[in-house]
């Protein structure tokens, strides 16, 4: 079956009118709990008073969100003006040294923010590295790296490189985490880039540019130093016509984003919901399956908001950096999922890409997998809710390899040639509803509780069953249908179908007035 198989009108229109009742049914409910338990003891914590202009209370259950939005906004904000001021100021006057220019005002940033120390430790680990790279041995560099990561999640190391940073204040962890993170993670692709490299190796200076760019330094993205390199050397900086319309108007969305969030969370408390079982239990199938459709929704919205405000700002300063995660709502397969596309194109070009090939063996694609999840594992932290995750998620990503290949065999192969495109396309959005419930599950274990999904999946499966469960799939159907039709049009526009052969030049024109007294 082909991505361009189109349904009817009519059969489109009706699974979008399913859809539509489906989620505000979901939201009426969540609505109705959020307001008759705000004064929930257990809530009192996480829900606060609100918007004068509202009356009602606000969630805040949600640190990050707090943290980019409202605690530390104002230091967030100053600290880019900071860097779009300097880095415009010297893409007028000297453009081939903006890059230096990025790198000094990214290290008197970590200085002022973190202490000295903190900064002889981010270089101890940067000198490491690069002196490993340059005897450009591939496993020699993912072995260091992944030590080096590795100190930063287990005693007596996180407590004794903890003591590196000065001062006492709410955000030391965050940084000190983010910071190190991610430092260690550039650093690996700065030398498996370097070991790739046949003439010569690249200088320490280069190293330090890409480490101590600002945007990226603390939250990410990740951008791979071979595209990094590329870009911020390039001395052409001509915009392409209508892209300084583009990123304003990608600020201005993510404004109004911000804003409609928090105003959602005075009716909506889908993060503070879940943390209290009791209350769980006694509350109606569709709130449950809405309250984990929503959590994971909500975590898109803030991953991509969180990542847009900081590629607004590298787009000012001439970069292409990392798409933010696609939606979950647009997920049915599990080869797509990731919240994080910086960490998602790392992993897939040093590791899951180079060890798995073209994706077609199946050994080698478990072998790709098992090394892609279990770095991923050290990058989260290992911990029981990690580790069944990454298992869940790395089982289905070959489940998926594994049931291709079977169908494809005859008779399968067959079966689907003699059907209708339209007919693949339903049932293949059959086993894709099975898949995006998976995918849910999978990841509301990791987002909430290992107890929530649990209990999810008691309601959704056990309990349920029959009624909820058919209801619920039928939706869900409903849903991948949805996003194959824009997969479709999208595919129409990127690859339109070629235009029918003109006729010969000397083929015989018929003559309209024959054909009218015919």
């Amino acid at each position: 079956m082909g991505i361009k198989a189109a349904l009817p009108k009519y059969e489109i229109y009706f699974y979008n009118t399913v859809l539509c009742l489906a989620m505000f049914w979901a939201t009426s409910w969540i609505f109705e709990v959020s307001s008759s338990n705000a004064n929930r003891k257990t809530f009192k914590t996480s829900v606060k008073p609100g918007w004068y202009y509202f009356g009602r209370k606000m969630e805040t259950a949600d640190f990050e969100w707090l943290m980019w939005f409202s605690t530390f906004r104002d230091h967030i904000i100053f600290a880019l003006s900071g860097h779009v001021l300097f880095a415009k100021i010297c893409s007028m006057l000297a453009p081939q040294y903006r890059s230096l220019v990025y790198m000094v005002y990214g290290l008197l940033a970590v200085w002022t923010s973190m202490g000295w120390t903190y900064v002889t430790l981010i270089l101890s680990h940067c000198i490491l590295l690069y002196s490993i790279s340059l005897v450009k041995i591939r496993w020699l560099c993912f072995v260091t790296g992944l030590c080096t990561l590795a100190t930063f999640k287990c005693e007596p190391f996180i407590s004794w490189q903890a003591g590196f940073v000065e001062g006492d204040f709410e955000l030391r962890p965050v940084f000190f985490y983010g910071g190190c993170g991610f430092t260690i993670m550039r650093c690996m692709s700065f030398a498996l880039e370097n070991c790739e490299r046949k003439d010569g190796n690249y200088n320490i200076l280069e190293l330090l540019k890409y480490n101590f760019y600002l945007p990226f330094f603390y939250f990410g993205p990740i951008m791979t130093f071979d595209k990094f390199y590329v870009q911020v050397n390039r001395c052409d900086l001509t915009r392409k016509e209508r892209e300084m319309w583009n990123i304003n108007l990608q600020g201005v969305i993510h404004l109004i984003v911000i804003i409609v969030v928090d105003i959602l969370f005075h009716f909506m408390y889908i993060l503070t919901i879940p943390t209290d079982l009791k209350l769980m239990k006694h509350l109606s199938d569709w709130a449950l399956v809405g309250l984990a459709y929503f959590n994971l929704v909500y975590d898109w919205v803030k991953a991509a908001v969180m990542f847009g405000v900081i590629n607004t700002v590298s787009r000012l300063d001439h970069l292409d950096p990392p798409k933010p995660p696609k939606c979950i709502t647009m997920l049915y397969v599990f080869a797509e999922t990731h919240f994080d596309r910086g960490i998602n194109d790392w992993l897939c070009k040093y590791v899951y890409n180079y060890l798995g090939g073209k994706h077609e063996n199946m050994v080698e694609e478990l072998v790709a997998t098992l090394c892609t999840f279990g770095i991923t594992i050290l990058w989260l932290g290992p911990c029981q809710v990690v580790l069944i995750w990454a298992f869940l998620n790395c089982f289905g990503l070959n489940f998926e390899l594994w049931t291709a290949k079977f169908f494809s065999v005859e008779p399968f192969s067959s079966f689907e040639m003699a059907m209708s495109e339209a007919m693949s396309r339903r049932i293949r959005a059959i086993f894709n509803t099975f898949n995006f419930w998976s995918i849910v599950l999978y990841n509301v274990l990791a987002l909430n509780s290992l107890d929530f999904a649990k209990l999810v999946a008691k309601r959704l499966l056990l309990k349920g069953f029959p009624i909820t469960t058919i209801l619920v799939m039928f939706v869900t159907y409903c849903l991948i249908q949805v996003i194959k039709e824009q997969e479709r049009r999208q595919a129409l526009i990127d690859n339109p179908d070629p235009l029918p052969p003109a006729p010969p030049p000397n083929a015989p024109v018929a003559d309209p007035s024959k054909e009218k007294a015919e």
